[in-house]
């Protein structure tokens, strides 16, 4: 499904380890007979350099999938969310680069404005519209400007079996109401955190150039209709009605349209993640449980 051969046997650090996406990360490269080891936030302070240099020095890869991500907390706490966006992303890149390592950074589509009406090319000028957004873009400057073979993934509306996530939480809700209410003027691409996992362990192996790539399951959706789906796959027949994101007062402004576009994975020779209804028939019986 890639091109070049396969790389295995390396020695890979998955920081944010704990997380939805590190977890699956972390057995992703397991199961590609990586040597693997994980820090969460407990273990490894990504803003204290000294502390990051010791910890990715002896890695042939690292992941970093550690982020702020509360992104109606950073709109008041947009420093804090740089430290460990831009300022920790860079401590890393840095440390990778030194150890002679291959760093592959997590991003977001929020570095966008939303604003568009077909799939975000990689190249697509960033324009984002909150702290979150703007923390993500300074980070992945710093990656990209202190290691230049760093692998920017872009990914969005992730779900997985190992945290909090939009399907859980619209599953719960519908076991225990009588009718649903979700936004429908946002679209996006659900992605599995194990199908990007899969991905950023076929994108090393395939030894592409550094850059960036988006990480998102393939066609688009709502999340009024993901929630239809998550609805129905939970075995629920609970009513689930279309409101406007304007019925909801959030501090930070949410992307409308989260759509990015694939060609820089095929143009390297690396299959995109499937279409996201047939990849969430796929998950779902793992994240629902």
């Amino acid at each position: 499904m890639t091109g070049g051969a396969a790389v295995t046997g390396e020695s890979w650090l998955v920081v944010g380890a704990a997380g939805m996406l590190g977890q699956d990360v972390v057995a992703a490269a397991g199961a590609a007979g990586h040597r693997v080891s994980g820090t969460g936030r407990d273990t490894l302070d990504v803003t204290d350099a000294a502390a990051v240099r010791a910890a990715v020095d002896g890695h042939d890869v690292v992941v970093n999938c550690a982020a702020w991500t509360a992104v109606d907390d950073a709109e008041a706490r947009e420093a804090e969310a740089f430290a460990v966006n831009a300022t920790g992303a860079a401590h890393l890149a840095r440390a990778a680069a030194a150890a002679g390592a291959r760093l592959v950074h997590v991003s977001t589509d929020y570095v966008f404005d939303g604003a568009a009406t077909r799939p975000y090319a990689e190249d697509a000028p960033v324009a984002p519209r909150s702290a979150y957004g703007r923390t993500k873009v300074a980070g992945e400057w710093a990656v990209r400007a202190e290691a230049p073979e760093t692998l920017v993934v872009r990914t969005a509306w992730l779900y997985g079996a190992g945290g909090r996530c939009f399907p859980r939480t619209i599953a719960r809700a519908a076991a225990e109401r009588d009718r649903l209410s979700v936004v429908d003027d946002q679209t996006g691409q659900p992605t599995w955190t194990a199908d990007l996992a899969d991905l950023i362990v076929r994108l090393v192996a395939a030894r592409v150039p550094g850059g960036v790539y988006h990480g998102t399951s393939e066609g688009a959706v709502t999340w009024h209709g993901f929630a239809r789906e998550v609805v129905t796959a939970a075995g629920l027949e609970t009513p689930v009605d279309p409101t406007t994101s304007a019925a909801y007062r959030l501090p930070a402004p949410r992307p409308a349209y989260s759509v990015l576009g694939h060609d820089r994975l095929r143009a390297v020779g690396v299959e995109p993640i499937g279409d996201w209804a047939e990849r969430w028939r796929a998950a779902a019986p793992v994240v629902l449980g």
